[in-house]
Formats: C-alpha cells, sequence, structure tokens
C-alpha cells in the first residue's frame, strides 16, 4: 500500500488529489455499478458491503471480499483522513489509486469514492529517480520542487525551494513555455554548462523543468573549433572542405593569379641584435599587422618562411581584380612601417615584390602538410622582392600593363634577373583614378634618385 497523504518524496508538497462535489457523489450514488471509477461500501464495524466491478483491483489488494470486515490497518488509515474528507493511496496491478473515505451517518455506513491516480503520481514520483536535473516551477518562477539530480545546479545557481530564479533565467524558461516550442535554455552553473527545456503541466498549474548536462557537449564543440580554426590558420577554407570531404589528392592549375612577397631587409644582421624572445616577438608583431591586410583585401596567406611573407590574389576563389587588391594590400603594407612599434624602434623597412600569372597549387605532406604554389610565376614574383629597393613596391612589366588606369606607376629600368636575363621592372608610386602614365624615371636600377633635368 502507499503512504497516506502527506510529503511525496524527496520533500515535495504532494499535489491535491482530485475533489469530490455533491453532485458528483449524487450521481455515484445513483449509478454505481455503472461507475468507471471504484465505488465501495462499509457499514459501521468496518464490514465490506458493497464493491462495484471498478473497485476490484483494490478488493483484492486489501485482501477483502464483500461479506468480510476489511483489516483493521486499513480500518485505521480510513478513519484518521475522514474528519477532513482526505483520501487514502493503494497501489494495485501496478495502478495507484486515491480512495476518499465519505460517512453517511444518518445510514450508519461509510461509502469509498476512488479515482485513479497513476498518471498524477507519476509526474510527483518519477522526478525522483530520474539521473537528470528536474525541478519544479509556479508561473511566478517561485521554486517548487528540485530532485536529488539537480543539487549541484540549484545549488550552483543560489536557490531554494521557494525560491524565485533568477530574473532572465526565469523569463527565457517562460518565454519558451509561452511560445510552446522545445528549444532549450542554456545555463552555467557550479562549473557546468547545462540545457533546460520548460514543459507546461497545465493540468496542476506548474511548470517541470528537465535539465541535461551539457559540459561535455560544449567542450566537444569547443575543440572543434579550435581545431577548425587551426585548421584555416594552415589552409585556406574551400581546400579544408575539400579534404573534409575525403579529396586526398587536391592539385589545381590557375591560369591567373597575382602574388607578392614581402621580407625585411637586412633580417640576419637583425636577428643577431635581438634574444629569441625578442626576434620571434618582433616578427609576431610584424606579421599580424600583414594578417590583418590580407583579410582586409580578401587575399590568402600562403606561408611564411623566416622573414619572408607569401600573398595570392585570385585562389583558391578566382576573381578578377586581384592584381588591384594585391597591389593595394603591397601599398598599404608599405605604408604601414610607421604605426608598427617593432618597426619604427628597430628601423626595419620591406621589400616587396609582386608578379602575375599562371601557378599550379596543392597539398602536400600528410602531416603538417601545407597548402602551397609553384610555377615560374612564383619564381619571378620572388626575384621581384629580392632584387627590389626597401620601402619601395616592384612589379614586372605583366603586372605594370594589369594595373593601367588604376595605379600610378614609373619604370625602373631593366634588372639582370637569374635565368631571364634584363628584365623591365616598375616601382609603384600610388593609386589614381586617371589612366596610368608609366612614368620613365631617371632613377637608376638602385632605387637612389637623380637631380631631374631642368
Amino acid at each position: 500500500m502507499a503512504a497516506d497523504e502527506g510529503p511525496a518524496p524527496g520533500g515535495e508538497p504532494r499535489e491535491a488529489g482530485p475533489r469530490l462535489t455533491t453532485e458528483l457523489i449524487s450521481a455515484i450514488n445513483r449509478f454505481p455499478d455503472d461507475n468507471p471509477n471504484p465505488v465501495m461500501r462499509i457499514d459501521a464495524v468496518g464490514r465490506l458491503i458493497y464493491a462495484n466491478p471498478a473497485s476490484a483491483p483494490i478488493v483484492r489488494t486489501i485482501r477483502a471480499i464483500v461479506g468480510d470486515v476489511i483489516p483493521s490497518e486499513t480500518l485505521a488509515r480510513f478513519n484518521a483522513v475522514a474528519a477532513d474528507r482526505g483520501y487514502v493511496e493503494f497501489v494495485a496491478d501496478s495502478r495507484t489509486f486515491a480512495v476518499w473515505p465519505v460517512p453517511i451517518t444518518d445510514m450508519n455506513f461509510t461509502n469509498l469514492y476512488g479515482t485513479d491516480v497513476t498518471a498524477e503520481r507519476a509526474i510527483v514520483k518519477f522526478p525522483d529517480q530520474n539521473p537528470n536535473p528536474v525541478f519544479r516551477i509556479q508561473w511566478d518562477g517561485t521554486l517548487v520542487y528540485a530532485n536529488p539530480a539537480s543539487s549541484d545546479m540549484i545549488a550552483g545557481l543560489a536557490l531554494a525551494i521557494g525560491s524565485r530564479l533568477p530574473t532572465e533565467l526565469r523569463e527565457s524558461l517562460l518565454a519558451r513555455v509561452r511560445a510552446g516550442d522545445r528549444v532549450t535554455v542554456e545555463i552555467e552553473s557550479g562549473a557546468r554548462t547545462y540545457a533546460l527545456l520548460p514543459v507546461d503541466v497545465p493540468e496542476f498549474g506548474f511548470i517541470n523543468v528537465y535539465g541535461t548536462d551539457v559540459t561535455a557537449v560544449k567542450e566537444r564543440e569547443r575543440l572543434a573549433r579550435d581545431n577548425e580554426r587551426l585548421l584555416l590558420n594552415i589552409l585556406p577554407e574551400p581546400i579544408a572542405d575539400r579534404l573534409r570531404q575525403g579529396e586526398s589528392l587536391i592539385a589545381d592549375r590557375f591560369d591567373d593569379v597575382t602574388l607578392m612577397f614581402a621580407d625585411i631587409v637586412e633580417f640576419t644582421r637583425l636577428s643577431a641584435s635581438l634574444s629569441p624572445q625578442e626576434l620571434v616577438g618582433v616578427l609576431n608583431e610584424v606579421f599580424t599587422v600583414f594578417d590583418g591586410l590580407v583579410d582586409r583585401y580578401g587575399l590568402e596567406k600562403v606561408k611564411t618562411i623566416g622573414d619572408a611573407y607569401m600573398v595570392v590574389g585570385g585562389m583558391p576563389e578566382r576573381s578578377d581584380d586581384h592584381p588591384e587588391r594585391v597591389t593595394d594590400m603591397a601599398l598599404d603594407l608599405a605604408e604601414s612601417v610607421g604605426r608598427i612599434g617593432a618597426a619604427t624602434r628597430l628601423g626595419i623597412t620591406f621589400r616587396i615584390g609582386i608578379h602575375c600569372g599562371p601557378v599550379v597549387a596543392g597539398v602536400i605532406g600528410t602531416r603538417k602538410f601545407i597548402y602551397d604554389v609553384w610555377g615560374d610565376t612564383v619564381n619571378m614574383a620572388s626575384r621581384m622582392e629580392s632584387l627590389g629597393v626597401p620601402g619601395r613596391v616592384q612589379v614586372t612589366h605583366a603586372m605594370a600593363d594589369r594595373l593601367r588606369g588604376s595605379f600610378e606607376v614609373e619604370a625602373r629600368g631593366p634588372i639582370e634577373v637569374k635565368g631571364k636575363g634584363p628584365t623591365p621592372t616598375y616601382f609603384v608610386l600610388r593609386r589614381n583614378n586617371v589612366p596610368m602614365n608609366v612614368v620613365e624615371s631617371s632613377r637608376p636600377a638602385d632605387g637612389t634618385r637623380r637631380a631631374s633635368p631642368g
């Protein structure tokens, strides 16, 4: 038998059982045999004098048949609650029944009216056995119940039975209930993360909140984001997507890209005067500025090699304006030296070289892999940098042609390029909004200025 009326397990106030109205009792008295709910009757000495068919499970449970006096302990339970119209619970045939004794004094017997409260009691009892947090709130946000599994979460929120949830949490839960969706509300409590699902229980006027500890899930998501960030620091996003989709060999030809190389002038001498920590700090400060410019102009950083920084435009996503965007970055980079603390402090200058043309690109290696580019275009861009002039942006003739109309350039004159012989080169001066005129400079190949004639 279940316990008499009193607190539910876990200290939760017992929900009020169904109320018997005068009309309901009258109807039951008229048609007890047809009533789907249990109806029984006992006389003054406790003898069972009537039991309708629906009461059979209860009759079996109390081990009585019509004509027998029911067991004394059962009579005592009925007597204890009769005066205040309370009820007694019985568990019979895996069902829970609430039974009200109603004395009919002028007839000298007592009617017993029962109702199946299995579903109601399941709501009350189940949360205590749930290994996940479950708590219950009223519509004003007052906490009226919390199962044992929710103790850490409730303590982390500094709550207690009878207190109100914090305003933000309360409003979030109530908003989800009003919306009628199944969206959870996430909270942090006691160094743990919980997803809370509020469920309205309109029959009883409260809201059950079912919690799930998602701390491990959130940690996996964080690690996945960190891994993604690290992967995208190594590979362009389209290439990373292809690897994730299982493409094992990535090799592409691009017929038209723009490549830029930039490096620190006299880096070997500079590095000899700095400690390892200072050296790495300088490179980090400088290349962080470079990275920001790459993002600003929508380009792709290929790699750094020592003090050299390599950027490409027009791949892996093709575009038509990559020569202009790479050149804009180069000019911005040349002007940014004064805004880099390490550069001004140490007198750092850069050589910058640009060329455009076809390349082959792909991912090489299976451990510590990189996305790299190859071809004569790469070699020529590297030569434009290594044979350049500190503080200047040097480009090839092919590149100068592409910039016509958008940038002002001046001819530097031919320089000797290994494997190419004398090669015409140009300095980019600035962006303009008028057709570009290539200035035949009086400047010699070393980049120094001569006095202009006249």
